[in-house]
């Protein structure tokens, strides 16, 4: 006799929901699992636990699902509010913003910033953070990392601008080959269509953003907000004169760091520093 399946809770929150409204369409459309696994390429046991919001879906799945029950975009908008969970209701907000902005300008000093970090060293980072957290707990951030990423490969993508310190280029999460690729990255968004990444050599000295990390964002109407984050906290700053204070920090250190030919040449003498 079959195992009973598992009840759903759609009404604890958007990743519960997302499983509870595959797991209808799935049935109603008189889909197995492993028949779905075969459509959207995701294994049968992993499907099970989205259905069961045990687990985070990957990017990919939302647009594959979309398509297979012809749902018109509703599991890649329950992807985007399943994604907003896992964080804090600071960072949720900054979140949403950033689904607005149409400019996003960042300075951080001691790692690789979210939207351009690699699944390895993303992975690494959370499990140098919480080193008592499950693997289900890891992966489920780091899918939802991921997630924010998407947004950068759209048509309509913000324009993004990065300033690392050196130490977020020096200072290794994941071990030497996790850096190879993290840095591979970077030094391949230096200067592209909507990317520009500068990077503030130690030699530069002291300067007014270090000790934390700042992001700028640029509204879809016009509207200006800064974030600030620590280790474990931040703070979401809308005064138009803070703003405007953080935007002139930012800018002046724009024009200290290195251009983004440089940044990519820089990055690379980087890569080649590293063990094999």
């Amino acid at each position: 006799m079959p195992a009973r399946p598992r009840e759903l809770t759609p009404d604890r929150g958007a990743r519960h929901l997302f499983g509870a409204k595959m797991r209808t369409h799935r049935e109603r459309a008189g889909m197995s699992l492993d028949g779905l696994s075969d459509v959207v390429n995701v294994s049968r046991s992993h499907l099970s636990r989205i259905e069961t919001a045990e687990a985070m879906p990957p990017p990919s799945l939302p647009p594959m699902l979309d398509a297979a029950f012809g749902t018109d975009g509703i599991f890649e908008e329950l992807f985007v509010l399943a994604g907003k969970e896992i964080h804090d209701d600071e960072f949720r907000l900054r979140m949403g913003l950033e689904a607005r902005a149409r400019l996003i300008e960042e300075y951080i000093g001691q790692m690789v910033p979210g939207l351009v970090q690699t699944e390895d060293y993303a992975r690494a980072q959370f499990e140098t953070f919480n080193p008592r957290a499950t693997r289900e707990e890891i992966e489920n951030l780091v899918t939802a990392r991921m997630s924010r990423q998407v947004r950068l490969q759209a048509d309509d993508a913000p324009d993004l601008s990065l300033i690392l310190d050196e130490a977020a280029l020096r200072r290794g999460f994941g071990g030497p080959e996790a850096m190879q690729a993290q840095l591979a990255r970077l030094a391949e968004l230096t200067f592209t269509r909507t990317t520009v990444i500068q990077v503030v050599p130690f030699e530069l000295g002291g300067h007014a953003l270090v000790g934390g990390s700042l992001t700028l964002l640029t509204l879809d109407n016009g509207t200006k907000v800064a974030y600030e984050e620590g280790i474990s906290t931040g703070m979401l700053l809308e005064d138009p004169n803070t703003v405007a204070a953080h935007q002139r920090r930012y800018d002046r250190l724009s024009k200290c760091a290195l251009s983004p030919s440089d940044s990519a040449a820089f990055i690379r003498s980087v890569m080649e520093a590293l063990p094999t």
